[in-house]
């Protein structure tokens, strides 16, 4: 049965989103809600009746908000306002990024405080039901009085203007929108200033992010513990006892799941066994990978917050005591340090993993494993290269993770003088995160390929899962081969989640 999101402004969860905008779920506007939306909708056409001056209404954008618009002019003012924002550059957006920024920003106007005509939110719904997709330029927002820019691109095919995809063609927005079967409409007062000033772009990007980096967190676990496993790693590391004497909560819970994922190993030691200690990138995955989760939790809550907020302004308070009040919801702060603590956290999670992937390739660190983890080394040079691979990708994280947020260049003849430049960040993050997915995923092949020097089938209850799975898909590298689509295969693993959801079979759901 075809999946259904229904929308209220109130509700929308990450994984809602996900199922729209990478899955393909159709999306409808809950009944109990319209209502809101009507009532909203008309405090704009009573004011406007009234005379009354309203900014972004009756008045021009930023600092020309001191400029009364004539009536006759209010439509013109708000599609020159889509026309004069939509100057993005750079590749377009991911299909899949703009079709969470198109249920977001539907979803936040819905939550009745907006002023936009039901019309106007069924064009957006519609759209995303019959796959047209707005070619949304990805650079050009500094992340304040809305991801203006972006968010222009994508009202540009609402109106019949711009281009957008549909069925993996690029066409002009009036001709993707008559082959979809869908009504373009013409903007009222109020409606394009609604609909471009929030933090959709960045969220678009910040919803996929966080969703794919809750999977990185728990599949970082999986794959170091068969890594662990494959170096005869010291278990009691993860002892219960130590984790609790310092009781932060991720820390306790990537113990805890090292612990189930190398339940029944033969091949873990005992402290004093085989070595004393470990290195900091086995002993301390706990502290590591935990800490990451810490900061994870935060940056989750935020996103989920964000997601069922009001972002425009002016803000319409229909009721009794109406009003319509400017602030600044629009402005992306809250995402912008959430974005930014995001490519931190996810980059230390590849960074600790390349640090894994060495240990396994070095003769003088690994254990008595081969050089490279090649039977025939110097004809072979083995797994010399994806640790070249790993450290590439690692290195350019640290460059990404330099946060955004604190910088700020002043806009609008310095009417917008603190701007938060989380769209940069929100990108940014999503980069890093596949930056790590490969890096992991290497990490598998190494661990994998180190596994098989020694009793596979003496592995732990979720190490051997993940052997298993890799094996499935990537043969033991006897002499050297073409290592890009094999790494590729790896990846697709990771990725896709199918890694996590293998190990959770055989050990239960990670923490």
């Amino acid at each position: 049965m075809e999946r259904v999101i229904k929308i209220n402004g109130n509700d929308l969860t990450i994984e809602d989103v996900v199922a729209v905008a990478r899955f393909g779920a159709k999306v409808e506007i809950d009944e109990n809600q319209k209502a809101a939306i009507l009532t909203s909708r008309q405090y704009v056409e009573d004011a406007l009746a009234n005379g009354q001056a309203i900014y972004g209404i009756n008045t021009g954008f930023g600092k020309f908000s001191t400029v009364s618009i004539s009536e006759e002019q209010l439509d013109l003012l708000q599609k020159n306002l889509i026309y004069s924002d939509a100057c993005g550059v750079g590749e377009p957006f991911d299909t899949e990024v703009v079709r969470a920024m198109m249920i977001l920003r539907a979803n936040a106007v819905c939550k009745g405080f907006s002023g936009v005509l039901m019309t106007t939110i069924e064009c957006l719904v519609n759209m995303l039901n019959a796959g047209v997709h707005p070619i949304v330029r990805s650079k050009g927002s500094v992340g304040s009085s809305g991801d203006l820019c972006p968010l222009a691109h994508m009202v540009l095919p609402m109106m019949g203007e711009g281009e957008a995809e549909y069925k993996g063609e690029v066409l002009s927005g009036k001709e993707a929108m008559q082959r979809a079967g869908v009504e373009t409409i013409v903007l009222k007062a109020k409606e394009g200033l609604a609909l471009i000033n929030g933090t959709q772009a960045m969220m678009g990007n910040a919803v996929l992010a966080v969703y794919d980096a809750e999977k990185l967190l728990k599949q970082a676990d999986i794959v170091s513990s068969l890594t662990v496993d494959s170096l005869e790693g010291i278990i009691d590391a993860y002892d219960e006892r130590i984790q609790i004497i310092r009781p932060h909560q991720g820390q306790i819970d990537v113990a805890e799941n090292m612990r189930r994922l190398l339940e029944d190993s033969k091949r873990v030691t005992r402290q004093g066994e085989k070595r004393m200690q470990d290195a900091y990138s086995l002993r301390c995955i706990p502290q590591v990978h935990g800490a990451s989760r810490l900061a994870f939790e935060y940056v989750k809550k935020t996103v989920e917050t964000e997601i069922n907020s009001v972002t425009d302004n002016p803000l319409i308070f229909p009721g009794e005591n109406g009003a319509c009040i400017s602030g600044g919801n629009f402005h992306g702060q809250p995402i912008a340090i959430a974005m930014d603590t995001l490519g931190i956290l996810a980059s230390e999670i590849a960074n600790i993993s390349e640090r894994r992937i060495e240990k396994l390739v070095n003769p003088a660190l690994s254990h008595g494993l081969p050089a490279f983890l090649v039977k025939h080394g110097g004809i072979n040079d083995g797994f010399m290269i994806p640790q070249y691979v790993a450290a590439a990708l690692v290195s350019e994280n640290k460059v990404l993770a330099h946060p955004a947020c604190v910088d700020s260049i002043p806009t609008s003849a310095n009417q917008e003088d603190h701007v938060s430049m989380g769209t940069i960040g929100a990108r940014k993050a999503r980069t890093i995160i596949n930056h790590a997915q490969h890096v992991i995923s290497i990490e598998l092949l190494c661990g994998a390929q180190a596994a098989d020097f020694g009793e596979t089938n003496s592995l732990g209850k979720g190490s051997i899962e993940a052997y298993k799975l890799l094996r499935e898909k990537v043969d033991f590298m006897e002499n050297d081969v073409i290592f890009y689509p094999d790494m590729d295969k790896a990846f697709e693993l990771v990725e896709s989640g199918k890694l996590l959801d293998r190990v959770e079979q055989a050990v239960g759901k990670l923490k």
